[in-house]
């Protein structure tokens, strides 16, 4: 392995409009409404009081899991169940001692719903930002929004219609992931659940009913933050922070490389999978531990618009389907007013080693910071970075290149701009080299 000092090239101010063809957009927050937050404390007022105890009990079930039926049978007014009451009451002491014994070894599960959401979601700022979540279809050129308001819009570069998708379950939208292999479903991650919209391309209907979406739902798997189908569209993954510890990765578009960063640290680690053939055919291998290939820690250098400090926490990373480009968001220190959200570009090969190749940064206008990025699944003249950005602005940004699997020049790639030996400098050079 072989490594040089990361020397980051100037930063790079964006033009708003870079593709003609693909939706430029502008949603201020000051056109949303956020919904209030529903407290523990008001539920009551919402369930009738004329129930009985078990049918109180099953909607417990489904909304907190076990220690809501406990708590529900502990408080129950009947007077005919002392002996469940007690039961329940000590039994619910110790649940609660158990989960607190969790949560000084996971913190994070002290943290209210909307709370936790706000930490693990793809976005950076989740709770202030007017786009909570994006998503491309892995097919064609259209994209889904989820807003503020918990909403979710669909655009489409074929069509003027804009389907706006609302359920009354449609609540703290974190994650969004269309269907392969499927022009028309789109998987939401919710509070409660997870909603499984049908929506007919062909409709001209903007405001498809809420009989349209499915509702999955499993007790004390939420609130549901990340959503990840199966590249046959038969099986559906969802994570849950309840459920375990969160780090933020990507896969090679190959499969074969994992990266990924862990809470706190300012690193990117690297995993290798390899197929055995022969008579351990099947099987899979690869390397025993985690590479370290990137140091994105903060660091202040010059340049010609000024002192600028860059680096930190890695809170996303996408990769692009060619397996050439890597973006990964990096969280400015909210303790250092310098410190700025940015997006770092890197020129990757997975084979036959792997490289990782500095390229730049981007950042928006004055006041713009970015919050979610995710690369176009078939962009054809290289790739194609979509930025949300603080503003409630989505701008698409193109990578011209000519891809590894098509060295060739052709009329969908761009050509190969050729560079002397006297050009080259140390950012040409790679920042991880696996020999």
């Amino acid at each position: 392995m072989a490594s040089v000092p990361y020397m980051p090239p100037l930063p790079v101010f964006l033009s708003p409009n870079l593709l003609a063809d693909l939706p430029v957009l502008t949603i201020p927050k000051e056109t949303l409404k956020a919904h209030s937050r529903l407290e523990h404390s008001t539920k009551p007022a919402f369930i009738h009081h004329q129930e009985t105890l078990w049918k109180r009990c099953l909607n417990a079930w489904r909304d907190v899991g076990m220690c809501g039926v406990l708590n529900e049978i502990a408080n129950a007014e009947e007077a005919d169940l002392q002996w469940m009451k007690t039961g329940s009451r000590w039994a619910l002491a110790l649940c609660h001692w158990v989960s607190s014994l969790h949560g000084s070894l996971f913190p994070h599960l002290s943290l209210c719903s909307e709370d936790m959401i706000a930490e693990f979601s793809q976005a950076v700022d989740w709770t202030g930002c007017s786009v909570r979540a994006f998503a491309w279809h892995p097919h064609t050129s259209k994209f889904a929004v989820a807003l503020l308001d918990d909403s979710i819009r669909v655009y489409n570069t074929n069509s003027a219609t804009v389907p706006i998708l609302k359920h009354r379950l449609q609540r703290t939208v974190a994650s969004m992931a269309w269907k392969p292999l499927c022009a028309s479903i789109l998987a939401v991650a919710c509070q409660s659940c997870v909603l499984l919209w049908h929506l007919d391309p062909t409709s001209l209907s903007t405001r498809p009913s809420s009989g349209c979406a499915q509702v999955l739902a499993y007790p004390g798997h939420s609130p549901v933050t990340s959503l990840a189908w199966a590249p046959s569209g038969e099986m559906l993954l969802s994570a849950s922070p309840v459920d375990t510890a969160m780090l933020t990765g990507c896969w090679s578009p190959d499969g074969s490389r994992l990266l990924f960063t862990v809470l706190g640290e300012s690193v990117i680690y690297s995993l290798s999978f390899s197929e055995y053939s022969g008579e351990m055919q099947g099987q899979v291998g690869g390397s025993k531990t985690a590479s370290i290939v990137a140091d994105l820690s903060e660091t202040t250098f010059e340049t010609l618009y000024g002192e600028e400090r860059i680096g930190g926490e890695v809170h996303s990373m996408v990769w692009d389907p060619s397996g050439e480009r890597l973006a990964a968001l990096i969280r400015g220190n909210p303790e250092t007013p310098e410190s700025r959200t940015i997006i770092a570009v890197f020129r990757t090969r997975n084979s036959p080693v792997f490289e990782l190749l500095p390229c730049g940064f981007l950042q928006g206008e004055p006041g713009a910071e970015p919050q979610l990025i995710a690369f176009h699944p078939c962009f054809k003249k290289g790739a194609l970075l979509t930025v949300c950005w603080s503003t409630g602005r989505i701008s698409h940004i193109p990578f011209f290149f000519v891809s590894a699997q098509f060295p060739c020049f052709s009329p969908s790639h761009s050509p190969v701009v050729a560079l002397s030996s006297s050009s080259a400098s140390v950012r040409e050079q790679p920042l991880f080299s696996e020999l």
